[in-house]
């Protein structure tokens, strides 16, 4: 199988993953964990261009396990996380994966952040090794092993 279809079936088997859990997926910490996730991924690179900006929203827009939050309120909490990283990528990091942290309390929301991480760096259909890297940093934040997610 060739990477560009094992990268849409992975994303493809963690957003079903995810959908299962829909219901237990609505605490502040999951919501704004995945919101930094969602920043870590677009900015993996260290830039965001408006454009891949603009993908991410769309994608947190139309991702169902997240519209158990109003749209506008996930869409600022981006910005913000996005807002930091761009102004400082290496700080503004550690402070976005503090956000992360935040949902280690609860084993399902944590592994849902990083099936979060993974759908929407794999969405393009090219999970790059950056964004790979940073998702990689997300699973050590919440205590959960890389290797359980192919990482």
């Amino acid at each position: 199988m060739a990477l560009w279809d094992r990268v849409k079936e992975s994303a493809s088997t963690m957003q079903t993953q995810l959908m299962a859990k829909k219901n237990d997926l609505k605490s502040g910490a999951f919501r704004d964990a995945s919101m930094a996730m969602c920043a870590l991924v677009a900015a993996a690179d260290g830039t965001v261009d408006p454009s891949e900006r603009h993908r991410v929203a769309q994608l947190i827009g139309s991702n169902e396990v997240l519209q158990n939050f109003p749209a506008d309120d996930l869409r600022r909490r981006f910005d913000a996380y996005v807002d930091k990283l761009t102004a400082d990528f290496a700080f503004g990091k550690v402070s976005v994966l503090q956000e992360v942290a935040k949902a280690k309390k609860k084993p399902a929301e944590a592994r849902a952040v990083i099936q979060i991480g993974i759908v929407i760096g794999g969405a393009d259909g090219d999970f790059d090794k950056d964004e790979q890297a940073v998702v990689r940093e997300a699973c050590f934040a919440l205590e959960l092993p890389p290797h359980e997610f192919d990482l």
